[in-house]
């Protein structure tokens, strides 16, 4: 592909990618590569190439001449993913409490503390800026313990969680939980109690994990009608 080929097919490639991540398009969703590259003005290459990168990152499937699908909900996918996440932070929050902070990880714990343990008024109301806060959190703590290939496997299983857990925060009813939770662990990792830190990451995690079970078809398209700019996606699909 030339280079203004591989432009155009990271642009389709992040159109699509923020597609999935703002529920514009859904889980189970199906697509063709031609309504990809009408939609976006380019050849049916760099709309191939988009897609198959969607689907390295686990985010599209592949089927017949051409079709494509959001990766549907499989709920045992999402439990290995759970359970990835629980190992992960786990593991990072014992490093952390085991031994004396460093400088860097003292600003790290304090730029956190500004943001989950402020008050509710100074909070922000909206569920995708709080989103993106709560990834933020959770790769500061995994970051900070110091495995770089720790850090960039948290960061593939958020890539594939991501649209579940933003289902929540964004348009369901956690947001104040979040924060107690996300306080909770803070405290318990600045007191250096291990045994609290890691209770508190898991049982976060394993709420969250219980959620996605909670998950039906019926939710899911019910979340579509309320997504505002959810015309163009709906373009696109073939069912």
């Amino acid at each position: 592909m030339t280079a203004s080929g591989a432009s155009r097919a990271n642009y389709v490639y992040g159109r699509l990618r923020d597609d999935i991540f703002e529920l514009r398009l859904l889980p189970g969703d199906r697509l063709t590569e031609g309504n990809i590259a009408e939609r976006f003005n380019v050849s049916r290459t760099p709309a191939r190439e988009a897609l198959q990168r969607l689907q390295s990152d686990g985010l599209m499937q592949g089927y017949v001449r051409g079709g494509w699908e959001v990766v549907p909900i499989d709920f045992k996918r999402f439990d290995d993913l759970y359970e990835m996440r629980e190992l992960i932070e786990t593991f990072a929050v014992r490093k952390l409490c085991g031994a004396p902070p460093s400088v860097d990880v003292l600003r790290m714990l304090e730029r956190l503390d500004a943001v989950w343990r402020a008050p509710v008024a100074d909070r922000p109301g909206d569920g995708r800026a709080v989103a993106e806060l709560d990834e933020a959190f959770h790769h500061a703590l995994v970051a900070a313990a110091g495995n770089d290939e720790l850090a960039a496997a948290l960061q593939r299983v958020t890539d594939r969680i991501r649209v579940v857990r933003r289902l929540d925060l964004v348009y369901g009813n956690c947001i104040d939980a979040t924060y107690a939770e996300h306080a909770a662990i803070l405290r318990a990792i600045r007191a250096s109690d291990v045994e609290a830190a890691v209770s508190c990451i898991s049982g976060h995690i394993q709420g969250s994990r219980a959620e996605v079970r909670k998950l039906t078809v019926h939710r899911l398209h019910s979340v579509r009608t309320n997504v505002g700019s959810a015309a163009p996606a709906k373009s696109l699909r073939t069912i």
